[in-house]
């Protein structure tokens, strides 16, 4: 358990305890319980978090990955800059082959923050080739701040954004998580306790 959870590369731990779900009200907690008994990753569904920064997306993603791993299932995190990073070096010293049947070897992928940073056509290309091959094969999560009508931007033409779109979809579990920014209310909070006298 220790060692996938290190190979998993999570940049923090968090889990479900910990998550507020009476800030996304519209996300169901029922449901995300299930999704950590893990079946949808052994029917190689995939799972999109949709919403704007600080809603807690990441959280749910970790602690979705974790429970993975201790169901014994093999987890690789990303965030997509990353990972599109990781993709052009290996590219670049021929050892791109290599790094994709690493990545196929996860049972979960997860890709935080697809959207957040631009990156350039041939990155966009990789990360198109990742998700493609993982179709019906394996499960990807992924977070994003971005509407899916709006993900043109990241896979810079139509054409390829709906040909990753109809894959990524077709067997998903898609959760809206547009609320306040739990950051901004944290701080927000910060700065009103000390301005309040003691």
């Amino acid at each position: 358990m220790g060692t996938r959870l290190k190979l998993a590369g999570f940049p923090a731990l968090k889990d479900l305890e910990t998550f507020d779900f009476t800030l996304v009200p519209a996300v169901s907690k029922p449901k995300v319980l299930e999704l950590t008994r893990g079946e949808w990753i052994d029917q190689h569904y995939n799972c999109c978090l949709i919403g704007n920064s600080g809603t807690g997306k990441t959280h749910l993603a970790i602690a979705l990955g974790q429970a993975a791993c201790r169901s014994g299932k093999r987890v690789r995190f990303f965030t997509a800059a990353t990972l599109v990073n990781r993709l052009e070096e290996a590219q670049k010293q021929y050892r791109l082959e290599r790094l994709l049947g690493q990545l196929a070897k996860a049972d979960l992928l997860i890709v935080d923050e697809l959207g957040y940073l631009s990156f350039g056509r041939a990155g966009a290309e990789l990360l198109f080739q990742v998700f493609a091959d993982r179709y019906e094969q394996a499960s990807v999560l992924i977070t994003s701040n971005l509407p899916f009508s709006e993900w043109g931007q990241i896979f810079q033409g139509e054409r390829m954004t709906a040909a990753l779109l109809d894959r990524l979809t077709h067997r998903c579990h898609i959760f809206e998580m547009n609320g306040e920014s739990y950051r901004f209310r944290e701080s927000a909070k910060a700065a009103k306790e000390k301005k309040s006298p003691k």
